[in-house]
Order: C-alpha cells, then structure tokens, then sequence
C-alpha cells in the first residue's frame, strides 16, 4: 500500500479512542461479512458490512491516493492496492473547522485530515453484479471550506433500502482544495487550482467504471448536491472532463450555470494565482516544497470562513477557469456543447440563502417594508410596492419572503432552465421546498430559531434522500408526521425516476418540464402543488438589480 493510508484500527481499540474523545461510536460497529465479499473493483478487492436492516455498505472506500506530501495540491492520482480493503467505516473529512455541538447539523464528532478520499456505497441487501440499478451520488456543500460525507443527514442506508445504489464522497476544501499558485500552474501544465471539483471528478469517474460490481448501472447515474455541492453539480455538469458520467442531475440551494452569482462563481486563473502567493507569503514559505512540508493546521489557520461559529476574516481560494478543469466560462460550455446535456432538477428552498440577503426579510411592519422598499430601489420603489404590495403589518413578512425567493435562487432555477431551453436538448425541472420540519417542543439550536425558521438552506435535503430520522439520533429534535413521510416516498421517487427514465415524473407525482413559454414547477409545501413562475414580478426584479451594499451579509451558520 502507498504511504499516507489511514489505519483501519480494530474495533475495540476505535472505541476506546472514541470514548476518550467523546466521539460517536455509531460507525465504529463491528463487521458483519456481506455473502460473495469481495467485490472486485479496478482499484482493488473491496469487502464491505452487513448493516441490521440487510443493506450492504461499503464505508470509506479509497478512489484516489491521499493527497499528502508530494501529492498536495495535485490533481487526484488514481488508487490502488493488493489485497482486501475493508470497507467498514467511513473514512475522515477533509481538514476544516469543526463544528459546535449545539447546532442544527451535529450528528457526532468525525476524524478530520489530508487523508480523506473514501467514499461510501450503500447497495440493497439483494443487489448482486449486473442488476443495472438506479445510482444516486451526492456531493456535500459547505461554502467549499466544509462538508464532509460522513454526516448522518447524507447516509444512503434508507436509500438502499428502496432499491437504488447511493453514493457519496469527500473532496478536498478550503485552501487545500482550490489554491492556485504560479509554481503549481508550472508544475502542472499551465494549471492549477480546482482540486477538489478534479476529486470529485475522479469520484465519477471511479462509479462509472465500477458500479455494475455492485448492482447499480453507469448508465443510470443521476448527480446531486445542495448549496457549494449544487455547485459542484453545475461544474461537473459544464466541465469538459465529466461528460458521459452521469445521465442527470439535481442541484439544490442552487442552480447556476452561469459564471457569477452567490454560489459557483469563477474568475480568471490569474487571480486565484494571487491568493495563493499571499498563502505563500503568510506562512513564510520560500518555496512550493516548503508550502508542501507546512502542517494543515497552519494553512486551515489562513482560511477565510464564517461558518459553524468560526468568524475568520483569511484567504479564500476562488473557483478558476483554469484552462483544464474549465476551458471556458459555464455558459460558454454549454453553448459550445462542451458541457454535458443532460436533464436536470433545479431546486431552492422557501427560506433560503437569499431569504437571508433580502433587507426585506427583516422588516415586519408596513413602514419597514416600505422604506426597506425604498432604500433598495430608489425611485422605482413605487413599482415595486405595485407588484409586491402590503396592507397590514401581518402581510410584511409573507411577501418580503416571495419577494426574495422570486428575485432569488427561484430565479436562478429560473435562468437554469433558460439556459438549458437554449443551448441544450434535455428539459429542465424546477421546484421550490417550503415546507416545515416538525420540530420538537422545546428543542433549541445555536444556529436555529425554531419558532420562527422557515424552509431553512438545506432543510430540503433529509427528504430528498429519506434521512429524517437521522435528525433524532443524537437527541430529539424532530416529530415527523405522516405526511413527511408522504413527502419523503415523493421526492426521493423522483431522483429514482430521474435516473431510470430522465424524468422526476411519476405516477404519483406529476412533475411537468419547465419552457419559458409554460413556465411551470412544482412546490413541495404542506401539500404538493403545480404552480406557474410569477415571470411579470420575476422578470422585473431581474431589470432592477439591488446593489450589493443593500444587501447584509449572510449570516453566520453551516451551509452544508
């Protein structure tokens, strides 16, 4: 084996390491052999467990080499290795800032490094080799600086259960996943950065070559993510590198396809160059061998992030048009079909990130609203009062709320599904989740006000994989209805309907194509329901753009 492996330590001795460290021991189970083990992958033998409900899981595969030492801020080298990998606990998260335990998304403490390119295949307990299944495959989000795929709210055991593959993986983040630096362009051919979409990159393509050995069907690879990891989906979706990997994709919290915007923003190599030469000079570094030999805590340190209570004002490594990863601007690849084509669900939330930049958001009485109104469109105002009117102080908050999803990520699903009416063949599919989790009387967050959130940036995601119950496993926090059940069987029946027949539309759920002429998309509120876009509103907060200075920042907070 390549050195860098982490140690697979047996089971009594990680328990003991996780009862010093008060970690959760919920992976750390014994192993449970799976009938017919191992399966034969082009990396190497792979033995996986046996979970209580039958479902075959195997956790903490390697699909690249650990990017450690000489191997930092390269691009992914294939894995490989003799032997039997056992694959019975997920691998760590790559290097990040950990989280407190008092919020939303805490599901246990996880083992956090350099090394950390596994990833986890859940398959159904009678999946066998050649079944050709539907395969799901999620990438995390986290603003590119968190996330990992250990979370319990990504967990594909329940997916399995229903009869698909569900996959997941980690990506490098941060500095170490996106730092360009002209000494890496050199050492690269002319480019650098990006290393963690090239992760991922290698992740698809790994499943594309070995999913058939456990049951699933290359052909029937359906992509998605939530928030940078919807992100991720639309740069996969535009590089030239990942076409004929996936035959669909959801993107979550949000769609973007084109080359600025909140989330998947690139700009030109040379400026992600500049990032990396102030790293360089921050650490005292001499030279690309010394940034190479400095510990990752020093240059987790540097990181800019304001998430999961850190407040840290450092570097962040942009997204760049590197000549490699990207050749070209997003929509410039999918106007020159460099990008795939392929259909796609374009999905955000009723309280989502853009419910958070809206000055609206905070008004709650007339005169508020009205003067937030004013501050942000000036003489227009007036117009816009027209379109999103108020009599009453209760009428402030229900409308500053539509009037930032409909300026918001509903309107970059919006100009998702334009652009893909315009260059591509395959429909888009839009949809708008509003409804509220359950909560638990008296539970409390540090990152949440029960009694007051919405449809939260990622409130979406426990439904679309079947991961409820996952938010009461440390403590009660939730009290899940049979509707949300309902809700569940819907919205994960779509995905599955997505990668069997490239459509989300099923018997039981009608889910019409979006055309600019008919622009149509489906609301998954307290009841489901299929609406027309508000293109008049729509179309005239697109004309009247409210300047950056008024908007407030984003509020600190997990966006994974």
């Amino acid at each position: 084996m390549s050195a860098g492996w982490t140690i697979r330590l047996g089971l009594a001795a990680a328990l003991a390491l996780g009862a010093a460290a008060g970690v959760t021991t919920a992976s750390a189970a014994a192993m449970n052999p799976v009938a017919g083990d191992p399966v034969a992958t082009a990396s190497g033998k792979v033995a996986g467990t046996r979970l209580a409900s039958g479902v075959k899981a195997y956790l903490g595969i390697p699909y690249a080499k650990p990017p450690v030492g000489d191997l930092r801020w390269r691009p992914p080298e294939p894995a490989r290795w003799d032997g039997v990998w056992n694959a019975d606990r997920k691998g760590p998260e790559c290097i990040q800032v950990l989280r407190p335990h008092n919020i939303n998304h805490y599901f246990g403490e996880e083992a956090s490094g350099e090394d950390c390119l596994y990833m986890n295949v859940w398959a159904p307990a009678e999946a066998k080799a050649g079944d050709g299944r539907p395969v799901i495959v999620f990438i995390y989000g986290g603003g590119g600086t968190i996330g990992s795929s250990g979370m319990a709210n990504y967990d594909g055991e329940n997916a399995a259960k229903r009869g698909a593959i569900f996959v997941n993986f980690n990506y490098r983040v941060g500095l170490l996943g996106y730092m360009a630096h002209p000494e890496l362009s050199k050492e690269q051919g002319g480019h650098s950065g990006n290393y963690g979409y090239l992760d991922q990159n290698a992740a698809l393509r790994w499943i594309h070559d070995n999913i058939a050995r456990f049951g699933g069907d290359p052909n029937k690879v359906v992509i998605t993510g939530q928030s940078f990891g919807a992100g991720s989906v639309a740069a996969q979706l535009t590089s030239p590198l990942s076409k004929g990997l996936f035959r669909g994709a959801m993107m979550s919290s949000a769609c973007n396809l084109a080359s600025a915007g909140m989330i998947g923003g690139l700009v030109p190599l040379a400026e992600g160059e500049k990032v990396g030469l102030e790293a360089q000079k921050r650490l005292g570094a001499t030279s690309l061998a010394a940034m190479r030999d400095v510990p990752a805590d020093k240059i987790l340190a540097l990181q800019a992030e304001s998430q999961v209570g850190a407040n840290v004002a450092g570097l962040r490594a942009p997204q760049v048009i590197d000549g490699y990863f990207w050749t070209m601007p997003k929509e410039e690849a999918l106007a020159s079909h460099a990008a795939s084509d392929v259909p796609i669900i374009a999905s955000s939330n009723g309280d989502d990130l853009d419910s958070a930049q809206s000055p609206l958001t905070k008004t709650h009485t007339v005169a508020e609203y009205r003067a937030a109104a004013e501050a942000m469109y000036g003489p227009a105002a007036a117009e816009f009062l027209k379109l999103y009117p108020v009599k009453t102080d209760a009428d402030v908050q229900p409308m500053a709320h539509r009037a930032a999803v409909e300026g918001g990520l509903l309107a970059s699903s919006r100009r998702c599904g334009d652009l893909m009416a315009k260059y591509n063949t395959q429909a888009t599919y839009i949809d708008l989740f509003t409804h509220r989790h359950p909560y638990a009387p008296g539970v409390t967050f540090a990152d949440q006000n029960t009694a007051t959130v919405g449809a939260y940036h990622t409130a979406d995601v426990p439904y679309w994989f079947d991961t409820l119950d996952n938010y009461n496993l440390i403590r009660p926090t939730r009290v899940y209805t049979a509707y949300d059940r309902q809700l569940t069987d819907r919205m994960f029946g779509a995905l599955v309907a997505l990668a069997e027949t490239g459509s989300p539309s099923t018997a039981a759920l009608k889910w019409p194509a979006y055309a600019p002429r008919d622009p149509q998309y489906v609301v998954f509120g307290d009841s489901i329901t299929v609406e027309k876009l508000p293109v008049k509103r729509m179309d005239w907060q697109a004309a009247h753009p409210v300047s950056p200075a008024a908007r407030p920042a984003l509020r600190s907070g997990p966006r994974d």
